[in-house]
C-alpha cells in the first residue's frame, strides 16, 4: 500500500474512466482516487490522452483525427458518484437517467472516425449538451490552452467575474436586465420617431376599418345563422307545403276522408284491446303503439306550428342579402391589409380579434408629442436604472479584482518571483464609434450586456519594474509561473468537485516546482485533482500517482495506464529526475521528495 496520505477522506467525485481506441490508447482503465491524482509518462507515451478522453467524456469538441487507426470509433465510459440533491444529480435525474445498485451513474461518448458522435448518461441515449451541462457543474479543465485563452483582455473579465462568484453573478444579472430594457427603450422610441409618417399612415388605416366595424357590429356566429336564414327565405313555400303535407300525413285533413297515421295507430290499438288482457307481451306492445301515437301528435303540432310561421318575405331576403354581403366584404378588406394574418371569411370570430389586436396596435403607433414624450422619458428611467447597476457592478468587480490581485502576487512569492506583483485593472471601456454609451460616475463609457468595464491583468515582475500587461510584462518562465498562480486562485475559487490541470506546469522548475505541487496538494484538500505533468517535485504530492507506459510491436504504438505502488513511485520519480530510472542518487532524491511531500501534507492537515 502507498504511504501517502488521502487528500481528503470524502470518496472521489470520478471513481474510474476506460478509454477505448483513442490515439495511442487501445484499451485503459484509469482509477482516480480522492485528493490528488497525478498523470506522468514518457514523452509521446499518451498522458494528454486521459485529459482527451475527460474532455470528450464532458461533452467536448469531438476531433475524429484522434481516434485511433483502424478503431473505427474512440470509446470513453466514466463512472460518477454524484452527492443526493446536488445540481448534477437533479441534471441527470431530469435527463432520464439511471444509477447503478451501487449508487454511481455510467457516463459514456463514443466518436466515429467519420466525425459522429453518441452520449450516453445512466443508460439513457442523451444530446450532447446534456454532458455539457452536467460538466458545468463537476468539472473545470486547466491548460495550456486555457493560459493563453485568459491572455486576452476580452477572457480576463470573464474570469474575474467567475472568480467573484455569487455576489457579484446576482449584480451583473440586474445590470444585463437593465441594459436590455434601455436598449428596447431606445430602440422603440427610434422606430417610432424616425417612421412617424409610415406609422401615422397605418394608423388612420386602422381607425378608418375600426370605424366600419364599430358601424357594421358584427355579432359572433353572425355569418353562418345568417346564410341559414336566407336559404330558409329563398325556400319559404316550398318548405311549408311540405310541413302542410306531412301534418296532413300524420293527423289527416279535417275537410277530407283519407287514412292518416293517428287514424291508423287508434284502429291498431282497438285491435288489441280485447285480446291483450290473455298475453302480458300483447299489454306491451300496445303501449308502445301508446308512444308512438303520441311522439306523432307532437310532430304534427310542430309541423303545423313551423308550417304557420314560414311565410316568403322577398324584403327580408333582401335585407339578409346585404348585411352577409357587407359582413363578406369586410371580412376581405381586413385580411388582405392586415399584415399578422388573414381573417377567416368563413364567420366573425377572427374579424373580432382582428380588431382587438387592432385597437392595441394604434396605442403602439401613436406618434403625438405626448406619446413621444412618454417613451422618451421610459427610455431615461431605463438608462438611469442601467448606469446605476453599471456602476454597482463596476465596484462589485473592483473589490473582487483586489482580493484577486492579492491572492496571486501571494501565490508568486512562493514560485519564486517574491517582489513580482499582479494587479487585475478594473478601468471604465473607452468610447468607440456606434456602441451604446453610459455616463457613470461622471465618465461616458462604452456599455455592453456584459458591463462598462474593461478588465486586463498587469504584471510588475521585480522590483522597479511598471505594470504591464502579462504578454509584455513577463519573460517565458515567469509568465508561466504567472499563469499557473492564477489558475490555482481561479481553482480555489471554483465550486466544482473535479479539477484537472494538464501540464501547465511548463517552464517551471527547482523550488518553484515544489510549491506548484504543494498548492495542487492544497487543492485537493477541497477537490478531487487529477494533474498530468512532467515534474518529479508535483508527482511527489500525489494520493495516487497513474503512470501511461508506450509499447512498440510489429509498427504500432500502444499505450496503458497502471497504478504505482510504494515501490514503483520512486522508480518513476527517479526517471522523472534523471531520465533513467535506475539511477541511484535519482531513486534516493525521488523518496527524499515523496517524503518531503507527506510532511508538508501532513503539516497542512495538521494547520487546517
Amino acid at each position: 500500500m502507498m504511504q501517502a496520505a488521502t487528500g481528503t477522506g470524502r470518496p472521489p467525485l470520478l471513481e474510474e474512466i476506460r478509454i477505448q481506441g483513442l490515439g495511442v490508447i487501445a484499451d485503459a482503465t484509469v482509477e482516480l482516487s480522492p485528493g490528488l491524482t497525478v498523470v506522468t509518462g514518457e514523452t509521446g507515451a499518451g498522458k494528454t490522452m486521459v485529459v482527451t478522453g475527460l474532455h470528450l467524456l464532458f461533452g467536448g469538441r469531438g476531433d475524429s483525427g484522434r481516434v485511433r487507426g483502424g478503431a473505427g470509433r474512440a470509446w470513453v465510459e466514466g463512472r460518477l458518484r454524484l452527492a443526493a440533491g446536488s445540481t448534477a444529480s437533479t441534471m441527470a435525474d431530469g435527463a432520464g437517467a439511471e444509477l447503478d445498485d451501487d449508487g454511481t451513474l455510467i457516463v459514456s461518448r463514443s466518436l466515429g472516425a467519420d466525425g459522429r458522435s453518441r452520449a450516453h448518461l445512466g443508460g439513457r441515449a442523451v444530446p450532447l449538451g446534456v454532458l455539457a451541462e452536467l460538466a458545468a457543474e463537476v468539472l473545470a479543465v486547466h491548460g495550456q490552452s486555457d493560459q493563453v485563452r485568459l491572455l486576452r483582455p476580452s477572457e480576463q473579465r470573464a474570469a474575474l467575474d467567475r472568480y467573484a462568484g455569487a455576489p457579484l453573478v446576482g449584480c451583473a444579472a440586474r445590470y444585463a436586465e437593465a441594459f436590455s430594457r434601455w436598449r428596447g427603450a431606445v430602440e422603440a422610441l427610434a422606430r417610432r420617431t424616425a417612421n412617424a409618417q409610415a406609422l401615422a399612415q397605418e394608423a388612420d388605416q386602422l381607425r378608418h376599418l375600426l370605424a366600419q366595424i364599430e358601424a357594421l357590429d358584427p355579432q359572433p356566429g353572425e355569418v353562418p345563422r345568417l346564410e341559414a336564414e336566407a336559404i330558409r327565405l329563398t325556400h319559404a313555400d316550398l318548405l311549408q307545403q311540405s310541413a302542410r303535407d306531412a301534418h296532413e300525413t300524420l293527423v289527416g285533413d279535417p275537410a277530407g276522408d283519407g287514412a292518416d297515421v293517428s287514424g291508423l295507430l287508434g284502429t291498431a290499438r282497438r285491435t288489441l284491446a280485447g285480446a291483450a288482457v290473455h298475453d302480458e307481451q300483447l299489454v306491451e306492445l300496445d303501449k308502445r303503439l301508446a308512444e308512438i301515437s303520441y311522439l306523432v301528435a307532437d310532430a304534427a303540432t310542430e309541423l303545423a306550428s313551423y308550417a304557420d310561421r314560414i311565410e316568403s318575405d322577398p324584403s327580408r331576403l333582401e335585407q339578409v342579402h346585404e348585411r352577409r354581403a357587407a359582413l363578406q366584404g369586410l371580412l376581405r378588406t381586413v385580411g388582405s391589409v392586415h399584415q399578422g394574418g388573414t381573417a377567416d371569411q368563413s364567420g366573425t370570430a377572427d374579424l373580432l380579434e382582428w380588431a382587438d389586436r387592432a385597437s392595441r396596435r394604434l396605442l403602439e403607433l401613436d406618434t403625438s408629442d405626448t406619446a413621444l414624450a412618454a417613451l422618451a422619458g421610459e427610455r431615461d428611467a431605463a438608462e438611469l436604472q442601467a448606469a446605476t447597476t453599471a456602476a454597482e457592478l463596476t465596484a462589485a468587480r473592483r473589490d473582487a479584482a483586489r482580493r484577486f490581485s492579492a491572492a496571486v502576487t501571494a501565490e508568486l512569492i512562493g514560485l519564486a518571483m517574491p517582489d513580482a506583483v499582479v494587479q487585475a485593472d478594473v478601468r471604465p471601456r473607452p468610447v468607440t464609434a456606434g456602441q451604446p454609451v453610459l455616463t457613470v460616475d461622471g465618465t461616458d463609457r462604452a456599455a455592453g450586456p456584459e458591463g462598462t468595464d474593461d478588465v486586463e491583468l498587469l504584471l510588475a515582475a521585480h522590483l522597479g519594474a511598471p505594470l504591464l500587461p502579462l504578454q509584455r510584462g513577463a519573460s517565458g518562465g515567469e509568465l508561466s509561473r504567472v499563469m499557473l498562480a492564477v489558475e490555482v486562485v481561479f481553482a480555489d475559487a471554483d465550486p466544482v468537485p473535479l479539477m484537472v490541470f494538464d501540464e501547465v506546469d511548463a517552464g517551471v522548475g527547482g523550488r518553484a516546482a515544489v510549491e506548484v505541487g504543494r498548492r495542487l496538494a492544497r487543492l485537493a484538500r477541497d477537490h478531487q485533482v487529477v494533474v498530468v505533468t512532467h515534474l518529479p517535485q508535483v508527482a511527489a504530492y500525489a494520493d495516487a500517482h497513474l503512470v501511461v507506459d508506450k509499447t512498440a510491436a510489429a509498427g504500432v504504438t500502444d499505450s496503458a495506464v497502471r497504478r504505482l505502488d510504494d515501490v514503483g513511485r520512486p522508480v518513476e520519480l527517479a526517471r522523472m529526475l534523471a531520465g533513467v530510472d535506475d539511477s541511484k542518487h535519482a531513486r534516493r532524491h525521488a523518496h527524499e521528495l515523496i517524503d518531503g511531500a507527506l510532511r508538508d501534507k501532513r503539516t497542512a492537515k495538521a494547520n487546517r
